[in-house]
């Protein structure tokens, strides 16, 4: 696995302006997952329970885009948790939302999140399984946290594919990622499923696109 930063390291790295983070990431997930916006829309978009965590919310940019998209489709509303390691981007959320008491934001650890066990309907772990250095804790906590039953939608971050000019840009700007500490690891599509399984997931649904795997997986039922 790549570079072998702490938590702390790549929280660090996020220290950075809430804009720039929003420009920077709209950059990745252009070049890096080949994925588009209104594809991360179509997939997160439906997946929000009674009581959900969003996980790593950043900035909470593409945060407010779902409910927005949501709202435009008569959508139910949720009461939301978000989540996120570094101060500086969770304080742009907390910015962002300052008018949305329904939505509580809090710094927190994906791998060591101050839940109870079965609190939430459903999690979203959106454009940041990459930046996990430990991605099996944090899919065992998900999965804690979630009620049997609950799902959890991530997209994930894979080793380039492709033909050239695409995979070429690709690996570069995975490359300057892991240079900068915002980046720990692409993934293969496999690794991620079999972590998931043995995390105690069920995998509900599963599409690759670019290098972007994006997964729907279930806590069994009680």
């Amino acid at each position: 696995m790549a570079n072998g930063k702490s938590r702390d390291e790549i929280a660090a790295a996020y220290d950075s302006p809430p804009w720039w983070y929003d420009v920077r990431g709209f950059f990745i997930l252009t070049f890096a997952y080949n994925s588009t916006l209104g594809q991360q829309l179509r997939f997160f978009g439906p997946h929000f329970g009674h009581r959900h965590i969003e996980i790593a919310c950043g900035s909470g940019t593409l945060l407010q885009f779902l409910l927005r998209w949501r709202k435009r489709r008569k959508m139910p509303d949720s009461e939301i948790v978000g989540i996120d390691y570094a101060e500086a981007m969770l304080a742009g959320a907390i910015h962002r939302f300052r008018d949305r008491p329904e939505i509580d934001l809090q710094l927190a650890d994906a791998a060591n999140l101050p839940f109870p066990d079965a609190s939430f309907d459903t999690a979203n772990i959106a454009n940041s399984v990459h930046c996990f250095p430990d991605v099996d804790g944090a899919f065992r906590d998900v999965l804690r946290v979630l009620r049997p039953g609950g799902t959890l939608a991530a997209n994930v971050l894979l080793y380039p594919r492709g033909r050239w000019p695409l995979k070429g840009i690709a690996e570069r700007i995975n490359r300057w990622g892991m240079r900068k500490g915002i980046l720990y690891t692409p993934y293969h599509q496999d690794d991620i499923r079999a972590r998931l399984l043995a995390a105690g997931f069920g995998i509900e649904s599963e599409t690759t696109s670019g290098n972007c795997y994006n997964v729907l997986a279930r806590k069994p039922a009680a």
